[in-house]
């Protein structure tokens, strides 16, 4: 436990930075996070005979990252123009996937579907961190409210289920991972969000980021079970060692892989004038 604690404080003290500059250096930390991230889920599934199509998914994330730091930091594109390139290069990181497997006889449907999956549950859903920070008024301030519900539910949930867990969540995926632990995470990840909102926000906005710190908490949890469920299928128990007492990136910020989504378009639908 004190390894974990300790790498966490490590870890977070540099994310805190990038957070609070925003802007080019956010971007570039969330640009690394999805590389590395993207390289541990490869290399997991390289174990299992798997040939994902790297050269072309980094290349694809950087190109994603480009797009986005024209699209949100300067003038010379239009909203419209910047949103319709975000949607063909979704189109492009699909149809990777599915050309691959035509251009090169040694990769089948499997090798691209890795290939796509890793590019957008990595790459993509690391973005949104970006896409928050660049929504205007105050509203960029809630990219705060990913990490807070992110790793609020994790730490309230490993201390509640490490002193009162008792009935398994899901065994078949995470074992160690209690019903007990998930609801202390749920009530820890909203009342951090909670006061939050009420140091930054107006009245009505501290609801919104009461709710998305209850909701983000479950995305949270699933974005957690999802990533063991995929350490399963590769045989691994950690996607690397880069974090002591965490393993790799992936193992650190699976969590907030779903939450930044979520939070994104919440404020889009639901928070922003």
């Amino acid at each position: 436990m004190k390894t974990r604690i300790i790498s966490s404080i490590v870890i977070i003290g540099p994310m805190l930075v990038f957070v609070f500059l925003g802007g080019i250096p956010l971007l570039l930390f969330c640009l690394a996070l999805s590389a590395i991230g993207m390289w541990e889920f490869y290399k997991g599934y390289a174990a299992e005979g798997v040939k994902a199509g790297k050269a072309w998914a980094f290349a694809l994330l950087a190109a994603l990252y480009f797009l986005i730091g024209i699209g949100e930091f300067s003038d010379d594109l239009a909203p419209s123009t910047y949103t319709h390139l975000i949607q063909m290069w979704l189109f492009g990181a699909v149809f990777l996937g599915l050309v691959m497997t035509l251009i090169r006889k040694d990769h089948n449907i499997l090798d691209g579907s890795v290939t796509t999956i890793g590019l957008l549950y990595i790459g993509y859903f690391f973005a949104h961190i970006v896409f928050i920070s660049g929504i205007d008024h105050n509203y960029h301030l809630m990219v705060w409210i990913v990490f807070i519900a992110a790793f609020g539910q994790d730490t309230f949930a490993y201390f509640t289920g490490y002193f009162f867990g008792k009935h398994k969540m899901a065994p078949n995926i995470s074992p160690k991972k209690t019903i007990e632990g998930a609801i202390g995470g749920v009530i820890g990840a909203t009342v951090l969000c909670g006061v939050f909102g009420i140091i930054f926000f107006r009245d009505d906005d501290f609801i919104h980021c009461l709710i998305m710190g209850f909701f983000g908490a479950f995305f949270g949890m699933a974005g957690d079970l999802i990533a063991s469920a995929f350490k399963r299928k590769m045989g691994i128990k950690d996607y690397g060692n880069l974090i002591p007492g965490h393993g790799g990136i992936l193992d650190r910020f699976d969590s907030v892989l779903l939450v930044a989504p979520f939070v994104y378009y919440y404020i889009l639908l639901f928070v922003r004038p």
